[in-house]
């Protein structure tokens, strides 16, 4: 396995800095490409020219991302209430926090399993203006005396709605087919029988994580396009196993980074935040984020400038119903989008469940907000990890769990 170099970046001459990026931003002087527009300039011009002239390269990134949810501060009733359950338009919200503050997970589903309705689709909901019920009941003390409420509340009622996304914009992600005689109905979207289809999710060589392989610029406190509208990274996203095997160019080969996000609601549109249902599956959100790349050097040029054709990922058999898949191959992002792969001698077709089209739009919106002056690159104030492993849940003992 390839193992990341610790030190990228470190004895890598910049060129530039964010401060003086930010300052040809503001005098209207900066160099801003999509992810796409850079690719064809190295292409033509090459790295080197592209790293001198090229100050930020936009990435963006649209689909699935089931861990994902909202928060809330609802204000307090008269009388007050402390809200012990809760529930947004049938959907259960959590409300272990404090009186009157809920969270509202993108796949929380309603006691019936509706997987037409879920969590995901109250928040498009509220993001498109909507007012949504809101029944709620609570034990009742002698701060907090109110035991009942049913009641509407919009984005319009609220102190804070505020998306807060604990998993988001994988850095690549596995394939899916299925090798049995049955049509298996997965988060990966319908999978047909004696490898019918096959299906990924990510949006190549524009998504974000996939520019930055090494996290040099994307970290804690990088500001992104979220949802429509701005927010930030706040921490590594769940499940970030930056450790995974990686091409020469340091792209990773399987599921690798996340990022933790969090942008205020108010300002997103339900252009970008869409609930989906994932038939006999479930519901998520589709969110869009688009994050801008500063090219600092000559590295960060070569990152950017990665192409589909050089990034890989792993077609696994989901007709397997075990952590570990088996793999029926390797294959390329170029292979993907071309409609067709081959497995074991078999001409399967492909589909996205990413948005590709709706990916490259986040680009071109933000290279438009950063050269009108209304979107600032920020410095991270904190790199994200590489030295992160995966771990899994087995059934342990108390003190095996200790070990």
């Amino acid at each position: 396995m390839t193992k990341p170099r610790k030190a990228h970046g470190e004895k890598n001459r910049q060129a530039k800095t964010y401060d003086h990026i930010r300052k040809k931003a503001s005098d209207g002087d900066a160099v801003v490409m999509t992810a796409m527009e850079f690719k064809r300039f190295v292409e033509s011009e090459g790295v080197g020219k592209a790293a001198e002239e090229v100050d930020i390269v936009t990435t963006g990134t649209f689909g699935a991302m089931c861990s994902s949810g909202a928060y809330f501060n609802l204000g307090h009733s008269d009388p007050p209430m402390k809200i012990q359950r809760a529930w947004m338009d049938g959907i259960p919200a959590y409300s272990g926090l404090a009186a009157v503050d809920l969270y509202l997970g993108a796949t929380e589903l309603d006691e019936s399993n509706n997987m037409l309705h879920g969590g995901a689709h109250v928040i498009e909901d509220l993001v498109n203006g909507k007012a949504v019920r809101l029944k709620a009941t609570g034990y009742g003390t002698d701060c907090y005396p109110l035991k009942e409420i049913d009641t509407y509340v919009s984005l319009k009622t609220m102190n804070q709605a505020v998306m807060m996304n604990i998993r988001n914009a994988y850095q690549n992600y596995a394939a899916a087919a299925n090798s049995s005689t049955k049509t298996l109905y997965t988060y990966m979207g319908k999978l047909l029988p004696e490898l019918g289809n096959a299906t990924y999710s990510n949006a190549g060589e524009i998504s974000p994580l996939l520019n930055d392989p090494y996290y040099r610029t994307i970290g804690i406190g990088s500001r992104v396009f979220l949802g429509g509208g701005e927010g930030f990274v706040v921490w590594e996203g769940t499940q970030f196993n930056p450790g995974v095997a990686r091409t020469p160019k340091g792209v990773p080969k399987r599921p690798a980074a996340t990022v933790s996000v969090i942008g205020d609601l108010n300002g997103m549109t339900a252009e970008f935040v869409k609930g989906l249902t994932f038939t006999r599956y479930g519901t998520s959100l589709g969110v869009g984020i688009g994050v801008p790349i500063p090219i600092l050097d000559e590295e960060m040029a070569s990152f950017c400038a990665v192409t589909d054709d050089k990034i890989f990922t792993a077609i696994f058999d989901y007709s397997h119903q075990k952590r570990s898949r088996p793999i029926l191959a390797e294959v390329s992002y170029a292979d993907l989008s071309s409609g067709k792969v081959d497995i074991k001698g078999k001409e399967v077709p492909t589909s996205p469940l990413s948005s590709i089209s709706k990916a490259r739009e986040i680009t071109e919106i933000l290279k438009k907000r950063i050269l009108d002056g209304s979107f600032e690159l920020t410095e991270p104030v904190q790199r994200l990890p590489l030295d992160r492993s995966l771990r899994t849940l087995e059934v342990r003992g108390e003190k095996e769990a200790m070990k």
